[in-house]
């Protein structure tokens, strides 16, 4: 294709340049005072300088010599890193409005075109977005409707264990299925058997989704979007989207031949019982349309399966790391609850099992970064003037392994949230979910499935390597992905008695 010769890459190629090198003048020629930051090469910035694979490390590195507040330049790009539980804080929550934006990211432009709720801004963003937690909730999230289908499916995923009788197997798809049911339960009132083939490819696809936007190419792109052909993972997120979208079309489609405005069952009649009220006013629909139906239904398939499940499996290979720790949150599961279905309301009965869940969002650091952030007007922080446009790195890493908050931050340490007496304490600088305007949406659901999820299994299981491997060979370091899952591993599931 003519496109593709090299003439047309350059020219391109120049052209993007051009357009960054504007975007980045003012850093070069204010008289403010710019957050400091490693001094860039010519056309890579920095590039040279990070950990391609995984690069909220070298982000970490970097704030202990700029400073909680500095800059990084990828290509031409510049960006603002924010580092530490005081500084996070101080932008998302303190001055909200003025971090408030999502950065340009060209994979998600060419994706989602500015429709759906994480990449989105302005009034499309603030229409989803409060529609979303709205109907999230009207579906049970926080209450006992939604509990009641997590502890049914907790049954399920137990009786799932329970079949490889404590033979070693892998987790991953099967913890993604059970989490997943959730969220498809809100979305389509439904639920899947784990071996149902039109799940598992589902589950397949957002999976590989989450894996390849963590991958170096995916990174490139983003940064010279000329050069977008030469990136594999960019390819294979944007097929993986059109299949999921062709799913999702097809599933509205028939929910359109059922709908019945006295009786909404789920997320998707919600979208479309309000999408006709806008055809029925003659109002032009600019955020009630097919696209934001897919993206946002896209959107918290993938974010209600991925976190929650990764969080479970970092949570069982934890237990396995530390079997003593796993050992004393059987021991109060047993003494507090016996063998009755555990329950949100038992929660506040189990400080040290609490303490256990939080303390492994924190260590599984499952979102080292927060999806990027950009100002929306001119903002002084600390020190540093940052302009209007700037795209801000919020460093969620550098947060939950803060050294002035926490006693033992690169330790497994559940005594972080827990006082001298063994009450469950919260801490400040505990967001796994973010904080500010962009917070995660699904916030309250997700602290309900980890709670329930990890309780019933602790309760029912006790959970070894598989034969031929000790403690000491169970590996802590993260894998590859845009959320940060463990390495894969296998486990035995021993029933209880």
């Amino acid at each position: 294709m003519a496109w593709m010769d090299p003439i047309s890459v350059l020219f391109v190629f120049a052209l993007t340049l051009a357009f960054l090198w504007k975007r980045s003048h003012f850093w070069k020629t204010s008289s403010r005072k710019l957050p400091p930051g490693p001094w860039p090469l010519p056309l890579i910035g920095n590039l040279h300088l990070l950990d391609l694979k995984r690069p909220y490390r070298t982000m970490f590195k970097f704030s202990k010599q700029y400073g909680p507040v500095y800059s990084i330049q990828l290509g031409l790009q510049k960006m603002v890193v924010l580092a530490g539980y005081k500084t996070v804080k101080e932008a998302l929550v303190n001055q909200a409005d003025a971090f408030a934006d999502r950065a340009v990211s060209p994979l998600f432009e060419e994706a989602d075109r500015g429709h759906g709720i994480i990449f989105s801004n302005g009034e499309n963003w603030k229409v989803m977005r409060r529609f979303a937690i709205s109907t999230l909730r009207d579906y049970g999230m926080g209450k006992k409707t939604i509990e009641d289908k997590i502890v049914e499916e907790c049954r399920f995923l137990a009786q799932k264990f329970e079949s490889f009788e404590g033979k070693p197997f892998e987790t991953t798809t099967i913890m993604n299925a059970a989490v997943a049911n959730i969220i498809v339960a809100i979305l389509l009132s439904k639920r899947y058997e784990y071996e149902d083939p039109t799940f598992l490819r589902l589950l397949h696809l957002a999976n590989e989704n989450v894996r390849v936007l963590g991958n170096p190419s995916v990174m490139l792109y983003n940064i010279f979007p000329a050069l977008g052909f030469l990136s594999g993972g960019r390819k294979i997120f944007l097929k993986n989207r059109v299949e999921i979208h062709a799913f999702i079309q097809d599933t509205f489609i028939e929910h359109l031949k059922e709908l019945d405005v006295n009786d909404q069952r789920n997320f998707i009649d919600a979208f479309l019982i309000q999408q006709q009220e806008e055809k029925n006013k003659n109002q032009s629909n600019k955020f009630f349309h097919n696209e934001n139906l897919k993206i946002v239904v896209r959107t918290l398939f993938g974010a209600g399966m991925e976190t929650t499940s990764t969080t479970l499996r970092w949570g069982l290979l934890l237990m396995m790391k530390f079997p003593e720790i796993q050992k004393k949150v059987q021991e109060e599961i047993t003494k507090v609850i016996g063998s009755a279905q555990p329950r949100i309301e038992h929660r506040a009965k189990l400080p040290y099992t609490d303490a256990v869940i939080h303390e492994v969002q924190r260590f599984g650091n499952i979102a080292p970064t927060a999806a990027p952030h950009a100002t929306t007007t001119d903002v002084t922080l600390g020190d540093y003037f940052i302009p209007k446009g700037t795209h801000i790195i919020p460093l969620l890493y550098s947060v939950l392994f803060d050294e002035s908050e926490w006693e033992k931050p690169f330790q497994f340490y559940p005594e972080h949230f827990l006082d001298s007496e063994g009450r469950f304490v919260k801490r400040d600088a505990f967001l796994p979910f973010s904080a500010g305007r962009r917070i995660c949406a699904g916030e309250t659901l997700a602290k309900m499935e980890l709670f329930l999820f990890f309780v019933t299994l602790m309760q029912r299981f006790t959970f070894q390597p598989a034969p031929g491997m000790s403690k000491e060979d169970l590996d802590l370091r993260p894998a590859i992905g845009i959320s940060v899952p463990p390495m894969p591993y296998n486990l035995c599931a021993l029933p209880r008695s």
